[in-house]
């Protein structure tokens, strides 16, 4: 099997794509919305990108492993239960600051007309997320780091569900201000 290259037109079909439908849904942008941000031809989008599901799966694996790639940077970074959940929230504060939805989120409100690769991709990204919390927040728990009158199971479906609900709240309210208020106030319901 030839391996994969990735060139840069691609790579930017990949990234205006993403913000497109971080900005729009899925069903909000086309192969000519994506030609006129990219200055390249519905032709050329095509030759990379036969369907517009093989472009956006290629964009949900491309976000999954950049947030993969963050939740490691910050296990290796921080110790503490509370800090490695700090800087997961800050992760979607770039979001805030770049007017931004969350990728699986804009795809999750379309569940109903998703293709299935999509709606699988857009699940796994959650579970994986929700998984990694879990993780987290136990290990606080075994620490005393964190407040023991939740369950990790609990604690990781607030987190995210408090994260992804100020993100699409906070680019129409307050922005990054905002938003760290909601990450102050994760912080200090979790903690013991």
């Amino acid at each position: 099997m030839k391996p994969v290259v990735i060139t840069e037109t691609k790579t930017q079909l990949l990234r205006s794509a993403e913000t497109l439908i971080r900005r729009r849904g899925y069903s909000g942008f086309s192969y000519a919305d994506l030609s006129d941000v990219v200055g390249v031809k519905k032709a050329s989008i095509h030759h990379h990108y036969p369907t517009k599901e093989r472009l956006v799966v290629s964009v949900l694996a491309a976000y999954r492993s950049r947030y993969a790639d963050g939740l490691a940077q910050i296990g290796k970074r921080h110790e503490h239960a509370l800090d490695r959940i700090d800087a997961y929230g800050r992760l979607y504060l770039s979001g805030v600051e770049q007017n931004l939805g969350c990728l699986c989120a804009a795809l999750a409100a379309e569940l109903e007309t998703l293709p299935a690769a999509l709606r699988d991709g857009t699940t796994a990204f959650f579970q994986e997320h929700i998984g990694w919390l879990e993780k987290i927040y136990a290990e606080g728990l075994s620490r005393g780091d964190v407040r023991n009158t939740i369950k990790a199971k609990e604690a990781a479906r607030f987190i995210v569900s408090a994260l992804e609900g100020g993100l699409m709240m906070e680019r129409m309210v307050s922005g990054r201000s905002g938003f760290k208020m909601t990450l102050s106030a994760i912080r200090k319901m979790l903690e013991p």
